[in-house]
């Protein structure tokens, strides 16, 4: 059984995920793997370099701020990256999962992303916006980057949410114990 988990920025998700791992279920970042796919799959690789040239891989290494500005500046640029790097993911997944009982799958854009066809079920983290402009800021103050509650805000708002396509919505609010959250989902998936 594959679960993909949904939560736009600062909502928490990462954290519960956290705990779901430490009781020993396999969890799969989306993020962290598609960087991975990015760097080391030849294919993405060229079909990276065919779009954005051969600066996208400067001396072997993805140049993910030139990327960044290519694609913010060109909505047409965004959707092929996009159609190269989903499709990818989507068959990383696959592997991944292949014959694991129940795997969770992290994803900001799990929906919008064109994967929630591989999921059991879907479920969404949520938290009310003050809390998630607060975990974002600490968690940039931490690692020595500075942004603004404003420029958070701005995130959430521009983030799409996939929460509405949710099977169960988890509040993570910062008052009750991520354990809980954890074992909630847990229970959650022994009712699909």
């Amino acid at each position: 059984m594959l679960i993909g988990i949904t939560g736009g920025i600062g909502s928490g998700k990462s954290t519960i995920l956290r705990v779901i791992a430490e009781q020993g279920y396999p969890v799969y970042d989306c993020d962290a793997q598609a960087k991975r796919i990015i760097a080391e799959d030849d294919s993405v690789r060229r079909q990276m370099t065919d779009l954005f040239g051969a600066q996208v891989y400067e001396n072997g290494i993805y140049q993910t701020q030139y990327v960044a500005s290519q694609v913010f500046a060109d909505p047409d640029k965004l959707a092929r990256l996009n159609a190269i790097v989903h499709p990818a993911v989507a068959e990383d997944v696959r592997r991944w999962a292949a014959g694991q009982p129940l795997a969770f799958v992290e994803s900001a854009i799990l929906v919008s992303s064109g994967m929630s066809g591989l999921y059991n079920a879907v479920v969404s983290i949520t938290a009310p916006e003050q809390v998630r402009v607060e975990r974002v800021l600490h968690r940039a103050a931490e690692q020595g980057q500075t942004i603004t509650a404003e420029q958070v805000r701005a995130r959430i708002r521009s983030q799409i949410q996939d929460e509405q396509h949710a099977d169960l919505t988890i509040v993570n609010d910062g008052k009750t114990p991520v354990s809980v959250l954890a074992d909630q989902l847990i229970q959650y998936t022994q009712t699909i």
